[in-house]
């Protein structure tokens, strides 16, 4: 039986998150002893007490790490012990499903409904995936003299900061997670300050599933303070970053004023939708271009945001479009199960939104509908869903990320209008085009800049799928074999056999 609202209700009401720090196997104080609120962005009450973390909680973390590492409890366990501790680390994920469900879901307004059906099946994929992959990777012998024997062996690089946003709090850690702990790192997790209790109870998951103590640390706080200091920590050696590309390009920087140490980043991006004429059931592509950008509230990476047209099918799919987005989302409570868009993270997130909106009107585009706060929900953080066409591609509305539920729809002349078009961003994540016409897909895909290309989809993929973009979406892949390469160092051996 489907849980009701009134359920989720209760068991918020009862819902104890840990709040402080986890380091070296155990739950503690910020040295400081400072702390700070999360609070539910539904309604503005406070969810819980967070500790502050600074520098020195990172210093404390990364010892903690870096001792772990070097004594070979985790990155020198037999591979099949380390894939025995993940999968026993997935299922106690999946056993606290309704808990991490509550905590992302006050943390930062997801609905309910998407915690249970995307985020925790997308982050149990993921760990279980790499937990299997543990004694897959291979060295390799190469055919050189025979005076000598000569290997290529694959190891872990030691200390690995992980840096997640607000977004997708538990998805996102677990796919960095997953690669850096399947091949033998131990990490420091920073989550963003707006969605920090589903880091802490990871942490105390991994412990008991039999994950040795210093293996896994998390420092609650904010970016300048305990995101920072981390990233520009001397015995950090990698950094894996999702957020902001103005943060991650900062987390480059602090790489190369610290120690080098090897950086991944995924910045997002402003995601192209191309609809031609010839695509079938144009309803059908609508509704899909509908969740592309209003799920997950719009505050997502890929946000299908651009939806690039082409003129002959250009007013119809308006009307689909619009008739789609009247019931696929709507403004809700974010623990009714019915609930498809929840508040945005922030009264910050969404007066940044809303301001995008009047720059949207100002520059000239026609707002086709939503553009405000929803009447039933002044008091929390919402924005409606919101439609802008006629929309040229210079417009800051098409040009830059605004990670809220506001879609640009652009009309195009043909598929090489619309490619040119796709391409003029300084980002290049993702990207879909509907068509029926295989050569026109094929030669999309091989034009378009962007790392993840769909044809006839929107957000498809599993574990086995890169995720990571060109230009200033950033650089690396999450989920996917080559992660685990990103988490690895190769060492040459020769043996002189004379």
């Amino acid at each position: 039986m489907a849980h009701t609202l009134a359920y989720w209700k209760d068991k918020a009401a009862t819902l104890v998150p840990e709040g402080r720090l986890f380091i070296d196997g155990r739950f503690v104080d910020a040295v400081g002893g400072g702390r700070f609120e999360t609070v539910n962005p539904a309604t503005g009450a406070v969810v819980a007490e967070v500790a502050r973390g600074t520098a020195v909680d990172v210093e404390r973390a990364v010892a903690s790490a870096h001792r772990a590492f070097r004594s070979g409890v985790w990155s020198r366990r037999d591979p099949r012990d380390r894939m025995t501790v993940l999968a026993r680390f997935a299922d106690l994920i999946e056993a606290h499903a309704e808990e991490f469900a509550l905590l992302d879901t006050l943390d930062m307004g997801k609905p309910i409904s998407d915690m249970l059906n995307i985020d925790i099946p997308g982050s149990l994929s993921s760990i279980r995936f790499f937990a299997e992959a543990v004694d897959k990777m291979e060295g390799v012998v190469t055919n050189t003299t025979a005076s000598a024997v000569h290997y290529i062996v694959r190891q872990p690089l030691g200390v690995c900061g992980l840096v997640v946003p607000w977004n997708y709090p538990l998805m996102m850690a677990a796919w960095k997670l997953g690669p850096a702990l399947a091949t033998g790192n131990s990490v420091v997790l920073k989550p963003a300050e707006q969605s920090p209790l589903s880091a802490l109870l990871l942490a105390r998951l991994f412990v008991e599933a039999g994950g040795p103590d210093g293996v896994f640390n998390v420092v609650t706080g904010f970016g300048e303070e305990a995101g920072k200091p981390l990233a520009l920590h001397m015995n950090v050696d990698k950094i894996g970053f999702t957020g902001s590309g103005e943060v991650g390009k900062l987390m480059l920087i602090y790489a190369g004023q610290s120690n080098m140490k090897r950086v991944t980043t995924e910045c997002g991006g402003k995601s192209p939708q191309i609809v031609l004429a010839d695509c079938e059931d144009l309803q059908t592509v609508a509704a899909t271009a509908v969740g592309a950008i209003y799920g997950n509230q719009g505050e997502v990476c890929s946000a299908g945001s651009r939806i690039l047209v082409e003129r002959p099918v250009y007013e119809e799919f308006i009307h689909h479009f619009t008739e789609a987005a009247r019931t696929a989302h709507q403004p809700g409570d974010p623990l009714d199960p019915a609930t498809t868009m929840g508040p945005l993270v922030t009264a910050e997130q969404q007066q940044r939104v809303l301001g995008y909106v009047d720059i949207g009107r100002k520059e000239g585009a026609r707002l086709a509908f939503g553009g405000k706060v929803p009447d039933a929900f002044q008091a929390g953080c919402y924005v409606e869903p919101t439609l802008f066409t006629d929309v040229d591609n210079s417009m800051r509305i098409a040009q830059e990320e605004i990670f809220g539920p506001v879609a640009s729809i652009i009309p195009v002349d043909d598929v090489d209008h619309a490619i040119a078009v796709a391409n003029d961003t300084i980002y290049g994540l993702a990207a879909s085009i509907w068509t029926t016409n295989v050569k026109t897909a094929h030669r999309f895909a091989r034009d378009i800049d962007a790392g993840i290309v769909w044809i006839n989809a929107y957000e498809a993929g599993d574990a086995t799928t890169p995720w990571g973009g060109f230009k200033q979406s950033g650089n690396g892949r999450d989920k996917c074999l080559e992660a685990l390469t990103q988490y690895t160092q190769t060492k040459s051996v020769w043996v002189d056999l004379r």
